[in-house]
């Protein structure tokens, strides 16, 4: 399927949306279908797997999103040093994660868990809390704090 000038018109003004009410700092991350909206229109039709650190303050503010890694069709290298380098570098109290699958299932493999525990295990070290990873398909967005896994 193609996407027509006028869609993308469509989903770039959703998206620059979405990024305003996002980068208002009185906005908290405590609504989960707006994030997996946006993570869904902004991730959701990548060609290649990125890694992305939601990076929060106290109250769940955004405070920056960081794109940590940029891989392959199936993998991106996560290293929890930077992601621990990072949270610290942006005073970050919460982070929550998010990574696409380029082949549209978003379904988290076993790898997804494990790296995941590991981040949070890393994080926990310094006091700074996961509070969601999500794995962007499409359509489907997967939360591991939904099904009880964080």
């Amino acid at each position: 399927m193609t996407i027509t000038a006028s869609e993308l018109n469509i989903i770039q003004a959703a998206i620059d949306i979405l990024d305003k009410h996002f980068n208002e700092k009185t906005h908290t991350f405590t609504e989960p279908a707006l994030v997996k909206n946006y993570l869904r229109l902004t991730m959701g039709t990548l060609e290649r797997e990125h890694f992305v650190c939601l990076f929060l303050d106290s109250q769940h503010r955004l405070i920056i999103r960081d794109t940590v890694s940029i891989g392959t069709i199936d993998a991106a290298p996560i290293y929890s040093r930077v992601v621990v380098q990072q949270a610290l570098k942006y005073n970050a109290a919460a982070v929550i994660f998010a990574h696409n699958h380029p082949s549209g299932v978003g379904e988290p493999s076993r790898a997804d868990r494990a790296i995941t525990e590991r981040l949070v295990n890393a994080l926990a070290l310094v006091d700074i809390r996961v509070l969601d990873h999500l794995v962007v398909g499409h359509p489907d967005v997967v939360s591991f704090a939904e099904r009880g896994w964080l």
